[in-house]
């Protein structure tokens, strides 16, 4: 498995199927270091068959977003650099390098928000409807060409198909993916 891309650049690859171990690897240090939270494979790479960066996107939900603040060293010590809302708000984003490549991006919202669910919707959407993901593949490819050293440009040109599979799957997540508030610890 080949994780990691230059900052700022696009570069989509093949499915592997240790995206899913590499996730779990990386859930179980998180969740080692910050008991109680709750954890999501979300992005491309959490889609089997569908082109993705090589970078893992994991979701992290707490019950009251105050509590960042708490996670922010333990986070440190596995290697995250806390970056605040990034222009999100309602979110804290963290990235992991390894080898001067981001390898992981980590999305702190709370859990059961809108933020969430969306997210969990669009995810099993991508699973689970083989036209969806198509379309999304090459709506993807389309626009890593276009911009290739512009990894915000690229990930804004795709709010609007996002947008239209949202209202298309009812941004209703699995029932899976429902957390409750009693199961969403603090750092």
């Amino acid at each position: 498995m080949s994780l990691g891309l230059a900052e700022s650049t696009v570069v989509l690859v093949d499915h592997h199927a240790d995206w899913s171990q590499a996730y779990d690897h990386a859930a179980h240090a998180i969740a080692t270091a910050l008991p109680g939270v709750v954890l999501a494979h979300i992005g491309s790479t959490a889609v089997a068959g569908l082109c993705a960066k090589p970078v893992l996107d994991l979701m992290l939900g707490l019950t009251d977003l105050a509590q960042h603040t708490a996670c922010i060293a333990p986070l440190a010590a596995l290697g995250y650099q806390h970056h605040g809302e990034h222009g999100i708000a309602g979110r804290h984003y963290f990235t992991r390098h390894q080898a001067g490549l981001c390898t992981h991006h980590l999305h702190m919202v709370v859990v059961n928000s809108p933020f969430w669910h969306e997210h969990l919707a669009f995810r099993d959407g991508l699973r689970n409807n083989p036209a969806l993901r198509a379309n999304y593949a090459a709506l993807k490819q389309a626009l890593a060409r276009q911009y290739p050293t512009d990894s915000r440009a690229y990930a804004g040109a795709k709010t609007e198909f996002v947008r239209a599979a949202l209202h298309g799957l009812a941004a209703v997540p699995s029932i899976g993916a429902k957390a409750t508030a009693a199961g969403a610890g603090s750092c």
